[in-house]
């Protein structure tokens, strides 16, 4: 079935355009293929549907001439065989045309590269997306690249190949996701009404790109550790079962508290943190760094100098994971600068993972949270069933929007108590701004107030902005 949502226009205006003007010489007749001339729109060409008129006699008194000479060459037995061509044409070419219309896909991508001019590549790459029409978000840091994008697949694909074509980001780690028609209705449609807060900017809005410059691609705050000099071993999903199985290994999860809460490996040890960059503080607690830091080390030197010296094993094995893996890539170089040195890591994440072992083998248990409108994904990488809080960007459940201090736009069971009456209220007026217009802000957003000539605006108000 043909998806209306990826036009530009509806119908009607497709019959209107078709019947307003001739075909073209030397073409066939818009009826015999159903599909005429495409639009380009934005850089993407997209088909532009031709409906013939089941009563073209009712169309004669259109005041176009070339409508009248259109119809003029057309009767009733032309146009039911054409029909019956278009059926046919429609029916033998569904699955063509859903490729034409294209399908969207989500592509997550990580590349940890010396990349001191890494400000140059700004510009090119955001111009680049804007004109293929390709949303998301991509940080640009002298240790390399981390980003999220949406957009058909042809499009995606040249993104990445441009990436590429710098070669050191050669190599691009990535994990691939469809997307929900729901979601393609949105983007194909050019829907506007996109939610508050970070759901406003995540990768399925189809009007923005966000290509940041940042210290780090994923912020761990310790410019000693690289994991362009080493990391730890990687472990495929296949594998992964059977490693953290074993009682000997750690199981650590490397995401936060808001992650870890709807979803996690069985038997996994949550570090509570609220931030990456509180990863450190936990491990050095955990395992009595502080206290053992400097022995584990001399213990180290000792063995490299005295082959017969063996050196105790104080450390575990340790087997941790990620969402998209770009967090162990830090984290396992982290242990490994610390002493460990069985330091293993999910390749590809918790992702990869959820789309090739299948549910009746899996260690998982849960939903994983995911930086963009989806929210959530389960087995499969199908949409999950959680959905976000606007006021502390946190993944809710439906049981938790049931609480008495969920509000929408608002606050959830989980940052309600953290906020203040005045923030509440800010909120509030945010998602009625919202609500009303369809932006924060209001309609007027981004424009000067427009000042009467009789009513000059007080010195003490030219320094206001507008704010609704």
């Amino acid at each position: 079935m043909l998806r209306f949502c990826h036009w530009r226009f509806p119908p009607s205006l497709a019959v209107a355009r078709m019947l307003s003007s001739p075909p073209p010489l030397h073409s066939h007749s818009p009826f015999s293929g159903g599909v005429g001339n495409s639009s380009s729109i934005g850089g993407n060409s997209k088909p532009e549907l031709l409906f013939p008129q089941s009563q073209p006699q009712n169309l004669s008194s259109s005041p176009s001439s070339s409508l009248k000479s259109t119809v003029a060459c057309s009767n009733a037995g032309a146009i039911r065989r054409s029909m019956t061509t278009v059926s046919q044409s429609f029916s033998d070419r569904t699955e063509s045309s859903d490729s034409d219309l294209g399908s969207l896909v989500v592509v997550s991508f990580y590349k940890f590269a010396d990349f001191p001019d890494h400000a140059d590549f700004r510009k090119p790459l955001k111009d680049l997306c804007e004109e293929l029409r390709v949303s998301g978000g991509i940080i640009l840091a002298p240790e390399g690249i981390n980003g999220s994008i949406c957009g058909i697949r042809e499009s995606v694909e040249r993104v990445l190949a441009f990436i590429q074509s710098d070669i050191r980001l050669n190599g691009l780690r990535q994990v691939e996701t469809p997307v929900s028609p729901e979601q393609e209705a949105i983007h194909h449609g050019h829907s506007s009404s996109s939610p508050l807060a970070a759901g406003e900017d995540a990768p399925f809005r189809w009007d923005h790109v966000r290509v940041k410059l940042k210290k780090e691609i994923v912020t761990l705050g310790m410019p000693s550790v690289s994991p362009i000099e080493r990391v730890g071993t990687y472990v495929s999903p296949e594998e992964w079962n059977e490693l953290i199985s074993d009682p000997e290994t750690v199981v650590i999860d490397v995401r936060n508290t808001y992650e870890t809460r709807i979803g996690k490996f069985k038997g996994a040890v949550d570090p509570c943190t609220t931030a990456f960059r509180n990863f450190p503080t936990w491990v050095e607690n955990q395992f009595a760094l502080k206290q053992e830091g400097n022995e584990t080390q001399a213990n180290v030197e000792q063995e490299e100098c005295s082959e017969t010296t063996e050196k105790p094993k104080t450390l575990p094995r340790i087997a941790m994971y990620c969402t998209g893996g770009i967090r162990c890539e830090k984290a396992s170089s982290f242990l490994l600068s610390q002493g460990f040195e069985e330091v293993y890591h999910l390749k590809g994440g918790i992702l990869k993972y959820l789309e090739e072992v299948p549910k009746t083998e899996s260690l998982w248990e849960g939903e994983c949270f995911v930086f963009d409108k989806r929210v959530s994904v389960e087995h499969g990488l199908a949409q999950g069933t959680h959905k976000l809080c606007y006021g502390c960007k946190q993944p809710i459940s439906d049981e938790d929007m049931e609480a008495p201090e969920y509000e929408y736009g608002v606050s959830c069971p989980y940052c309600y108590s953290k906020k203040s009456e005045e923030e509440k209220e800010r909120a509030r007026a945010r998602q009625t701004q919202f609500e009303e217009w369809g932006v924060i802000g209001g309609p007027d957003k981004g424009r000067r107030p427009v000042t009467k000539p009789d009513s000059p605006r007080k010195k003490s108000n030219a320094k206001l902005g507008s704010s609704i």
